[in-house]
C-alpha cells in the first residue's frame, strides 16, 4: 500500500506541476495614451438576446478615450428587449449604428453570419470584434492599438478578465480556464514557426485589409467556433497572429448560474473536442483526472486517517503524510488561481466539487461528439 501510495504521490505532483505552469502569456497589454491622427476602428458587437449585458457594453465603448471609432451593434434577431435598449442609447450617441440582422443562410452558423453583416457596414481601417458580454476599460482601445503595432499583429487578441460572483462559477471557472491554458499554448500561438493558432471571440482587433484579404467570416461561415478557425485562417494566410493578457484592458462575465455554465462550456468543450481529435484523448483524461481529484484525493486522506489509527507504524503513517502532502499542494496551487482570478482564497477548497462538474462536462462533450447529437445553443442546434 505504501509503494502504491508513493507511486500515486510522485504522479500527482508532477501532473499539478504541469497543469498549472501552461499559462504563459507573456505579452501584457498595459495602459497606453490616445494615438494623434489614429485611424478609424470600428467596434461590431454581435447581440443575440442579450439585454442582460448590451447596455453596460454600449457604455463602456462609448467612453473609450481613442479619438476615432464607430460602433456597429449587430441584432441578431432577438427576441427580448436587445434591440430596443440599443435604440434608446443610439439616440444619445451618434457613434452608434444598429443594424437588424436578416435570416440565418442555410449552412451558416449564427455567429459568423452576424459578424460578417456588421463588417460590411464598417468603415474602419481596423476592425474590433466584441462580444456583448464584455465590458473594455475607457484606454482599451486605444492601448490594444498601440500593442498591435508594437507586436506587428495582423491579428490582435487577448484574454479578458472573467468576472466571478456566484459560488458556482467560482467554484468551476478557474478550474475551465485551468483547462484551456493546457489545451492552448499562448507562446506557440505568437510562434510565427508554429501552425496552432487561437483567437479569444470575447475581444478580436484585426486590420480590415488583412480581413477582406482572408474572406473575412465568410471563410469560417459554418464555424460555431469562428474565432479559433478565423486565427487559424489569418495564419495560415501567412499574417502575424499575435494572443496577449488583456486582464487590465476588458472583464466578460460569459455565464452568471450552474446551468447556463453547463450548456455554455459543455457546448465549448464539444466544439474543441469535435474539432481537434486530439485533444478528445486529452479531454477523456483530464475528466478522469478531475474525477480523480474529486473524489480518490479526500478519500486517500480519511483512508490514511483510518489506518493511522486502526494500524499505527511507519507505513501507516507515511501513506497519511503523503496525501495530506498532495493534498495540500493541490490546495497551494488552486489558491494562487484563485487569487490570479480575483477570488476568495478558500474557494480552493472546493477543488473536489468544481472538478467533479468540469469532469462532468468532459465526459458529455465527449459523448455528444461521439454519439453525433450536436448541441444547443440560443436556440440553434448544431451537429457540424
Amino acid at each position: 500500500m505504501l509503494l502504491i501510495s508513493t507511486i500515486f504521490f510522485i504522479a500527482g505532483l508532477l501532473i499539478l506541476t504541469w497543469l498549472h505552469s501552461q499559462y504563459q502569456l507573456d505579452l501584457l497589454v498595459e495602459p497606453a495614451q490616445a494615438t494623434k491622427n489614429a485611424p478609424l476602428i470600428s467596434v461590431c458587437v454581435p447581440a443575440r438576446n442579450e439585454e442582460r449585458n448590451i447596455e453596460a457594453c454600449v457604455k463602456a465603448l462609448l467612453a473609450q478615450t481613442y479619438p476615432n471609432f464607430e460602433v456597429i451593434i449587430l441584432d441578431d434577431r432577438s427576441t427580448d428587449s436587445t434591440p430596443q435598449i440599443v435604440e434608446r442609447l443610439k439616440g444619445t450617441d451618434s457613434r452608434i449604428n444598429l443594424i437588424h440582422g436578416t435570416d440565418l443562410p442555410s449552412g451558416w452558423a449564427g455567429k459568423p453570419h452576424a459578424l460578417l453583416q456588421a463588417s460590411t457596414s464598417a468603415r474602419g481601417d481596423w476592425l474590433c470584434f466584441v462580444d456583448a458580454d464584455t465590458f473594455l476599460e475607457a484606454d482599451a482601445l486605444s492601448s490594444v492599438y498601440a500593442k498591435a503595432l508594437e507586436s506587428k499583429a495582423d491579428l490582435f487578441t487577448m484574454m479578458t478578465r472573467q468576472i466571478m460572483l456566484t459560488f458556482w462559477e467560482r467554484t468551476v471557472l478557474p478550474l475551465v480556464m485551468t483547462a484551456l491554458s493546457v489545451g492552448f499554448s499562448p507562446r506557440k500561438v505568437n510562434d510565427p514557426r508554429r501552425k496552432d493558432a487561437i483567437a479569444n471571440g470575447q475581444f478580436i482587433f484585426i486590420k480590415r485589409s488583412v480581413y477582406d484579404a482572408i474572406g473575412g467570416h465568410a471563410a469560417v461561415y459554418d464555424s460555431i467556433v469562428e474565432d479559433k478557425d478565423l486565427a487559424s485562417v489569418v495564419k495560415g494566410s501567412g499574417y502575424r497572429l499575435v494572443i496577449a493578457d488583456g486582464q487590465r484592458m476588458a472583464s466578460t462575465r460569459m455565464y452568471t448560474s450552474l446551468p447556463e455554465m453547463w450548456e455554455g462550456w459543455t457546448k465549448n468543450i464539444y466544439l474543441g473536442l469535435r474539432e481537434e481529435r486530439g485533444l478528445m484523448v486529452l479531454g477523456v483524461i483530464g475528466a478522469i483526472l478531475a474525477f480523480a481529484a474529486a473524489v480518490l484525493l479526500p478519500v486517500w486522506v480519511a483512508a490514511g486517517v483510518y489506518i493511522t489509527i486502526a494500524s499505527p507504524g511507519y507505513e501507516s503513517v507515511a501513506i497519511l503524510v503523503e496525501a495530506i502532502l498532495l493534498w495540500g499542494f493541490l490546495l497551494y496551487w488552486r489558491i494562487l488561481a484563485s487569487r490570479g482570478m480575483g477570488i476568495p482564497s478558500w474557494y480552493a477548497l472546493t477543488t473536489p466539487l468544481g472538478a467533479a462538474v468540469f469532469g462532468a462536462m468532459m465526459l458529455t462533450s465527449a459523448f455528444k461528439v461521439i454519439s453525433g447529437k450536436g448541441v444547443v445553443w440560443k436556440g440553434r442546434r448544431y451537429k457540424r
